[in-house]
């Protein structure tokens, strides 16, 4: 599944990174601790999280994580924005909580 279909499927939104929305979602990781996402998170996971500062963008990058999905409304700082469009990381969106979001993206991501 790639990063758009989910965008599809899930009514997400894009803060930014359209243009990497055509990346294969091979995993996904769920964690608001950026050690835990630094050490285990495996590239081309899709990281759920509420964490919304520019460190989140550093970690994505250092483990070359497909996109990251922001719950419960929450928005991206603008320095995180600024910092995802230099690394060309997609910032997602959704009002949903994080159990939620979790379920919906392993239920399509594993059928």
């Amino acid at each position: 599944m790639t990063v758009k279909e989910l965008v599809e499927k899930l009514n997400l939104t894009v803060f930014c990174g359209e243009n990497a929305l055509n990346r294969t979602i091979e995993g996904g990781y769920a964690s608001d601790l950026l050690s835990d996402v630094m050490g285990f998170a495996k590239a081309d996971n899709i990281w759920i999280t509420l964490q919304t500062h520019k460190n989140v963008i550093a970690i994505a990058s250092l483990k070359d994580l497909a996109a990251i999905i922001l719950v419960k409304g929450n928005k991206p700082d603008d320095d995180t924005l600024e910092q995802a469009k230099e690394e060309n990381i997609p910032i997602l969106g959704t009002k949903e909580e994080t159990f939620n979001t979790i379920g919906k993206v392993y239920q399509l991501i594993n059928s």
